[in-house]
């Protein structure tokens, strides 16, 4: 049985016009919103930065196993653009701005762009930069908690998809 005490009905109204202009930012959101945004936004770079490297990789993928490597590589940079789009939409539901800006983008990714100069090197760097986004989206899961829920589910979507494409990069370099 939990301990937690549901706020009544005429509170919860009263509350919702009080700082309305805060959009969903309720006197409830326990995170440092700040702090959160800064996260998001790092996070954003590592997706649009594993995104470039995955479209790089499609292009320049070549020898017997090129095809099958080639659509993995279109697969997860499509899926890697859509999870920038996701917390590209969170920092602005949390009143920040999403940092999109190019001279910022490595500075800012947890995993580095890394071009790879033949196939194996290629499958090595994404699996690589899988393993670093899926330790790091574990970590701010856990930092999070219950303090923004909403900004932990679509880490832990995200961190979901990471996984597989680190099983999807493993399964490939053991075939190369």
């Amino acid at each position: 049985m939990s301990n937690t005490v549901l706020t009544d009905i005429d509170t919860l109204r009263q509350r919702a016009r009080t700082n309305v202009e805060q959009g969903a930012i309720t006197e409830g959101y326990q995170a440092d919103r700040e702090e959160i945004i800064r996260l998001l936004n790092e996070s954003l770079a590592t997706e649009l930065v594993c995104t470039l490297r995955y479209k790089r990789h499609y292009f320049m993928a070549s020898g017997i196993k090129a095809n099958v490597a080639a659509e993995e590589f279109l697969e997860h940079a499509t899926q890697e653009s859509e999870h920038a789009d996701k917390l590209a939409e969170r920092i602005v539901q949390l009143g920040g701005e999403p940092d999109f800006n190019p001279d910022n983008l490595s500075k800012n990714s947890h995993a580095q762009y890394v071009a790879g100069s033949n196939l194996k090197e290629m499958v090595l760097e994404d699996l690589v930069a899988e393993r670093i986004a899926i330790d790091s989206y574990r970590e701010i899961i856990q930092y999070i908690g219950d303090k923004d829920p909403t900004t932990r589910r679509i880490f832990e979507d995200i961190l979901a998809q990471e996984e597989e494409h680190a099983d999807d990069m493993s399964d490939l370099l053991e075939g190369l």
